[in-house]
């Protein structure tokens, strides 16, 4: 989808939502000033990062879900019994609007559980354009967000890494509003866990979206808006219907445990300002 060159003003749905509803018109992708690169994550603590695991209320690490460990943020489920559709998410402290982010991951090969869903192995991502991790009901699995999907092997087909789903959100690719959840990559890899990719997530003032894997383009949309009919984000219909299926651009990011152990690191942020 193709942006013209006009100005989008953006209101904040205060700092418990976290969402960004955005105005009319939009800065042109060719007019952005790019900040510093900082870093998410100080390599030794989870300083800044809250967890809201389903089942539990926000701020309960549930069973140190998610550890800071000489330089990753790991992904565990050695403390747990069982899975038990104890979707979570590790939120960062600050709401962004315009952004390049990169980060490293991996899936493990060894850790799971034996009762996680199928389709949730060796499955994880990053949540974009999130709703605080405050606003979530406490048996929410998933939050009002766009999805980074991450995908490593699980058996001998080919799995691509690098869809985007879309829980409580719809967009559009190609000026055509995406009907399915997810939206599997045309030229996504397939990756053997154990190893290290490089993830790279841009998001222009425009809203427009790019996704990359190992540096190439794997996803490109827009059009970010809530999504009354979503059937995804379990108990976030009050959160979208008192909003309306209103445009999205901005919210919080967070690091998915969906039942698969992983490692996160070198997650760095890049912030956007129109010119």
């Amino acid at each position: 989808m193709v942006w013209t060159k006009s100005v989008r003003r953006c209101a904040t749905l205060g700092v418990a939502a976290g969402l960004t509803l955005c105005l009319p018109g939009a800065a042109s992708a060719e007019e952005v000033r790019a900040g510093p690169w900082r870093s998410l994550f100080d390599g030794k603590t989870l300083e800044g990062w809250t967890a809201k695991i389903a089942k539990h209320p926000v701020g309960e690490n549930y069973r140190q879900t998610f550890v800071a460990d000489q330089g990753v943020i790991r992904v565990s489920y050695a403390g747990y019994d069982k899975f038990d559709n104890q979707f979570g998410h590790l939120f960062h402290k600050t709401p962004l609007s315009a952004y390049r982010l990169r980060f490293s991951y991996r899936f493990l090969t060894e850790g799971g559980l034996p009762d996680t869903p199928n389709w949730a192995r060796a499955n994880s991502g990053i949540m974009f354009h999130s709703q605080s991790a405050e606003s979530m009901t406490v048996d929410q699995p998933f939050p009002v967000s766009i999805e980074f999907q991450l995908l490593g092997k699980d058996g001998d087909a080919q799995r691509p890494t690098g869809a985007v789903c879309t829980p409580g959100i719809t967009i559009t690719i190609d000026g055509a509003k995406v009907k399915e959840h997810c939206t599997p990559p045309a030229n996504g890899p397939t990756i053997a866990n154990g190893t290290w990719v490089q993830a790279e997530l841009e998001v222009l003032p425009s809203g427009e979206i790019t996704q990359k894997i190992n540096g190439v383009v794997v996803h490109h949309y827009a059009g970010a808006a809530l999504d009354p009919d979503d059937t995804v984000a379990g108990g976030a219909k009050p959160y979208i219907l008192a909003r309306g299926a209103q445009p999205v651009i901005g919210g919080y990011i967070a690091l998915q445990s969906e039942g698969a152990p992983l490692e996160f690191k070198d997650i760095e942020i890049q912030e956007l300002t129109p010119r």
